[in-house]
């Protein structure tokens, strides 16, 4: 079985982005710095730097990050967007809210001219999401 996941870079915030998405999404969130492993090469100033993150939901959610380090030049997300989609008209209309709180809607979350629920927006960490409630659902 092969998975795609998304896995985002951040300039030196992955932890907190991370841990506002699990309050958002849910899930167990696992955390590794830099100075978890010393045998990777890094600057000592890196050391509390997320090296990787995993956010995993019992609903199949699987989001990455990590932390840009010194030496490698920080590009801030783009050209991409994360999707969440379903049918927990409650869930995700929770998840939009929360996502969109100190970020930017570019498509507020309403009727879609192909059926079901539909919005857009770039969180405060700079991501962009679709959410898309299923036309059963809504």
């Amino acid at each position: 079985m092969t998975t795609l996941n998304p896995y985002i870079s951040f300039d030196k915030n992955a932890r907190e982005a991370m841990t506002f998405y699990q309050s958002v999404l849910g899930g167990s969130l696992d955390i590794v710095t830099f100075k978890d492993f010393p045998d990777v090469p890094h600057e000592e100033s890196d050391d509390d730097l997320v090296m990787h993150a995993y956010l995993h939901t019992d609903d199949g959610i699987q989001l990455m990050a990590s932390d840009t380090p010194a030496g490698v030049p920080y590009s801030a997300p783009s050209g991409v967007s994360i999707s969440l989609e379903g049918d927990d008209e409650e869930a995700l209309t929770r998840q939009w809210n929360a996502l969109a709180e100190g970020g930017t809607v570019s498509m507020p979350l309403g009727r879609a001219p192909w059926g079901g629920t539909f919005g857009m927006l770039t969180d405060r960490y700079g991501v962009a999401w679709y959410v898309t409630i299923d036309a059963a659902a809504s």
